[in-house]
């Protein structure tokens, strides 16, 4: 179904918002959009809205299976208004955002619902599920110049840290990390440092007063932590062309790249095990 603006669609389609888990995703471009949406339908949601231009075009089959809404998603600050505002609209609901060239994974997603995940997840009285953002890139610059190749995606299988994160009066935040690595880490100096951070509460269940903050944490500090107090929660991960698309689209860093590959990097699976061996995400108790 196709909407004019998110006020259109909370009048025609009211009970899609009722219940979840619902996949809000931001394309900012056209790049990957139909393997983004399709990776999400196949996870679960009951819900999967997409908020896009007009003129960007979806197959007749795929825009069947999901909820299309007219928006220019820049600037940046356009995508964290309209999850606040779908907040409001649905206390109660757990959500995921992301944006176009972004794929969510958890442990054991191959074969379990993201409503089985956060079933258990809200079993253990959690609220939120930290991810990290890993970054992928194509293999070779040359044959996809715009660092985008899901079929020869490269992430980095080390160069990952956890900083402690400190309030304003310099003091660390219970169960709080800043986490840095991937290209973000590698060309730092191509990318402002707000932007450098990996961390991001993909999974959240929306609540009265719940506000989601430019820097991709929440005005609540218990959204923001990375487990409960006494053991171990399960985390995701949301792999990521993002970062690729963004430093070679600027004309500032694109030349200084010809390639993103080190001697770290290593074929992107597609598979959660793989992310769980490379310690970037979490099973928790969750076997």
């Amino acid at each position: 179904m196709r909407y004019d603006s998110l006020e259109h669609f909370q009048k025609w389609a009211p009970s899609t918002l009722a219940q979840g888990p619902v996949a809000l995703l931001f394309a900012e471009d056209d790049v990957e959009l139909d393997s983004t949406l399709r990776h999400h339908l196949r996870l679960g949601f009951k819900s999967v809205i997409v908020f896009l231009p007009d003129q960007f075009a979806l197959e007749a089959e795929l825009e069947a299976k999901i909820h299309r809404i007219t928006l220019n998603c820049a600037p940046r600050d356009v995508v964290f208004d309209t999850v606040n505002r779908v907040i409001k609209a649905a206390p109660g609901v757990w959500f995921y955002y992301g944006y176009n060239a972004e794929y969510l994974f958890y442990p054991f997603c191959e074969t379990r619902s993201v409503e089985e995940l956060l079933a258990f997840h809200s079993e253990e009285r959690r609220d939120s599920m930290m991810a990290h953002v890993v970054d992928l890139y194509a293999d070779d610059l040359d044959v996809f110049p715009n660092g985008v190749a899901p079929n020869h995606a490269m992430l980095d299988s080390t160069g990952y840290y956890a900083h402690a994160r400190h309030d304003s009066e310099g003091q660390p935040l219970e169960r709080q990390l800043d986490m840095s690595g991937g290209l973000r880490w590698r060309f730092e100096d191509q990318i402002p440092y707000e932007r450098r951070r990996i961390d991001r509460v993909a999974l959240f269940r929306a609540r009265k007063g719940l506000l989601l903050q430019p820097d991709h944490t929440f005005n609540e500090p218990e959204y923001n932590t990375y487990s409960c107090p006494w053991h171990h929660n399960l985390s995701a991960a949301v792999c990521s062309f993002r970062a690729a698309k963004a430093l070679k689209s600027n004309s500032g860093s694109t030349f200084d790249i010809p390639s993103f590959r080190w001697c770290k990097s290593v074929p992107f699976e597609w598979k959660s095990e793989q992310l769980m061996d490379l310690g970037l995400m979490e099973p928790g108790q969750w076997f």
